[in-house]
């Protein structure tokens, strides 16, 4: 099977990119002083046992995935690091694809009674406290052909400054070269009726992928309560699409990408065996869902708002006497757009629980419900996950819709992709 284009440009410059970084590491020192090679290879399968909704989706899919992570420290306060990533898919050409997770020049040193530290290149960056999902993280793109829950990321290039002491944290980011979010293809499952087509990406900015984007955040512990403030100024990671006409039958969808502002909020208070929890954010320039039928091309309206996730989990140590712990979980998820929302989480309550045996093999289970407040859509998802030897562990998942509200425009095109997935894995 030839090599989709995207993946041929995506490997070209990951490679440029990191042995230009791996040569750069190199020249700052006259020695390697340690080195460290780790990574992890899994074989990966899912299961639809629901007939596709639409034509070309397959019902089965396979694949490998690598993700190595060499460490050099050239020399007593630089280090390198590069993690090169694959995915091959066996079913759906578009969740093929190559990318540079991590390829970063680390430099550190004192700065007063604390420390300054400077990463330079490719990297990923978490903000966020929340289980149903991270508002507030926004620095990097989401991989989502890896998992509908919106958590793995792509890498990205950028400068990323810290200043640390007793009073918190401070980052400050300079970023550029947009990435394109992942998307099923047409034999995957997990898209909407029309096919995505990145390569019809456009951009608000003139800049286009090349706009200088710029983030901040500052972080504190006080006592019980760790606080995080953020502020992202650029391009949006959250495309909205318009319908392209590719002929007078023929529609695909292809993603817009707006230039937003957002204000993030994320705080954990510990209290006893209690994790609360808020994570929220104020967002400007972004594009509802109110679409012109009339017009195909039809972006919506700008339109800011405000949204937010709110709970927390408890949890029983030691139940009946064993070494078990459970945790229960609940949260509250609003988007002030409502049904403008572009997307499925507009006004959602999870409910869940995970439980970690705390033995020699790791088992932990965990089962969470997701209630849409909104619509009569109701999702659940069961996970497992074992060490299997000191090396090898397995994951067992099943993503289940068990009900979906036709008014649920965007959960509905995903109406009869329930799944079941097995993965193995080996860390080396």
């Amino acid at each position: 099977m030839p090599m989709p284009a995207d993946l041929r440009r995506t490997g070209r410059s990951a490679v440029r990119i990191a042995l230009a970084l791996l040569a750069f590491a190199a020249g700052t020192a006259t020695a390697v002083a340690e080195h460290e090679i780790s990574g992890r290879v899994a074989v990966e399968s899912r299961w639809f046992p629901q007939t596709a909704a639409f034509d070309g989706q397959r019902g089965y899919n396979a694949g490998l995935v690598a993700e190595p992570k060499l460490y050099l420290q050239v020399a007593e306060s630089t280090s390198f690091t590069l993690v090169p990533f694959f995915r091959y898919d066996a079913a759906d050409p578009a969740r093929t694809h190559a990318d540079l997770r991590e390829a970063y020049l680390l430099v550190n040193g004192p700065m007063g009674e604390g420390e300054w530290e400077l990463r330079l290149g490719i990297d990923r960056v978490f903000w966020g406290v929340a289980e149903l999902r991270h508002l507030v993280d926004i620095v990097n793109q989401t991989d989502l052909v890896d998992h509908p829950n919106e958590k793995t990321k792509l890498g990205q290039p950028m400068a990323h400054l810290t200043l640390s002491g007793d009073w918190g944290a401070a980052e400050f980011f300079l970023i550029s070269y947009h990435r394109q979010r992942t998307f099923p293809g047409r034999a995957g499952r997990l898209r909407p009726m029309l096919r995505i087509d990145n390569d019809l990406a456009t951009y608000e900015s003139g800049a286009g992928e090349w706009h200088l984007d710029f983030a901040a955040r500052y972080s504190h512990t006080f006592g019980p309560l760790d606080l995080g403030l953020s502020v992202f100024d650029g391009t949006s990671r959250e495309p909205v699409m318009r319908i392209e006409p590719l002929s007078l039958t023929s529609f695909v969808l292809a993603p817009h990408y707006e230039q937003i502002r957002q204000f993030g909020l994320d705080a954990q208070l510990t209290v006893e065996a209690w994790l609360l929890k808020l994570e929220a954010i104020y967002r400007q320039g972004a594009r509802n869902t109110v679409r012109n039928p009339a017009d195909l091309t039809d972006l919506g309206k700008k339109e800011a708002y405000a949204s937010f996730v709110v709970g927390g989990e408890y949890t029983f140590n030691g139940i009946f006497e064993s070494d078990a712990d459970l945790s229960l979980l609940a949260e509250w998820m609003l988007d002030g757009r409502r049904q403008r929302a572009t997307n499925q989480y507009q006004n959602d309550l999870f409910l869940g629980a995970r439980l970690a045996l705390n033995d020699v093999q790791g088992a932990e289970f965990i089962v969470g419900a997701l209630l849409d407040l909104d619509y009569r859509t109701r999702t659940l998802n069961i996970e497992f996950n074992r060490r299997l030897t000191d090396a090898v562990s397995v994951k067992a998942e099943a993503v289940l819709l068990l009900q979906v509200d036709r008014a649920d425009t965007i959960v509905h095109q995903t109406r009869r992709d329930s799944f079941v997935a097995v993965n193995l894995t080996y860390n080396f």
